[in-house]
């Protein structure tokens, strides 16, 4: 930011409304807040501040719904994606980021707009733990190459036709791992600044403020609902990749 009175409330707005989409459907985050961030922050900031507030977020989210999580049936996903986001931000090097985003917006809106206009495709409910660690490390990789932490995940789990609560309960915990070695990462590297550090206080209180409205609404709607709202922002983030 430069100082024009004008940015931090956009800031402030974008952060409340990445972290309310975040509440109700358990991602979208980066998604959401860096559509306005970019405007006025610089792409590392937004980078940081998405990993910082997401792994808030995600915190946050997993902490409430905690009686729903099972954690022996997560460790394959926790595995994978911790392998998986070092070999994506490596890729960073050398992948062309546009190809990359094409590809990644085509197969979501492709997903999306099938599952959507077509019956539920349900998948066995018991799969090989190896399945889960192949799908948690697709995942990491994707996070450490394109910040989006926990899509890959959450279509595995919309496949397999999981609940609500049990889908977020799966999805939200491995997006803090995704989230955290990728903070890490970013630290080892020194993105992490002072002015970053002062946006992410400034920013808490929005932060919170919408994941706690985001939850209530989620606690309200049903399983039909849910599932047409992840397609919807599955849809919406495919596009904004495209363009």
């Amino acid at each position: 930011m430069d100082g024009i009175a004008i940015e931090l409330p956009i800031f402030l707005l974008a952060t409340f409304a990445g972290a309310f989409v975040a509440g109700l459907s358990g991602f979208a985050f980066g998604l959401v807040a860096a559509s306005l961030w970019l405007y006025v922050l610089t792409p590392v900031q937004s980078a940081s501040l998405i990993v910082g507030f997401g792994l808030v977020v995600q915190g946050y989210s997993v902490w409430k719904l905690r009686a729903a999580i099972d954690w022996r049936r997560l460790w394959p996903f926790m595995i994978g994606a911790v392998t998986g986001v070092p070999v994506g931000v490596s890729l960073l090097t050398w992948a062309d980021p546009n190809s990359v985003r094409i590809a990644v917006g085509t197969i979501l809106v492709a997903y999306s707009l099938y599952a959507f206009f077509r019956p539920r495709l349900k998948i066995a409910t018991v799969v090989p733990s190896s399945a889960d660690l192949a799908v948690g490390f697709v995942n990491g990789l994707l996070g450490g190459l394109t910040g989006l932490a926990g899509i890959v995940i959450t279509i595995w789990c919309n496949l397999r036709g999981l609940p609500k609560d049990l889908q977020r309960a799966t999805f939200q915990p491995i997006a803090v791992v995704v989230f955290a070695t990728a903070a890490l990462l970013l630290g080892a590297k020194g993105s992490l600044t002072l002015e970053t550090a002062k946006l992410f206080a400034l920013g808490l209180p929005f932060l919170f403020a919408g994941t706690w409205l985001g939850l209530k609404l989620f606690g309200r709607i049903d399983e039909a609902t849910f599932r047409k709202i992840v397609l919807a922002l599955l849809f919406v983030s495919g596009v904004a990749l495209l363009f």
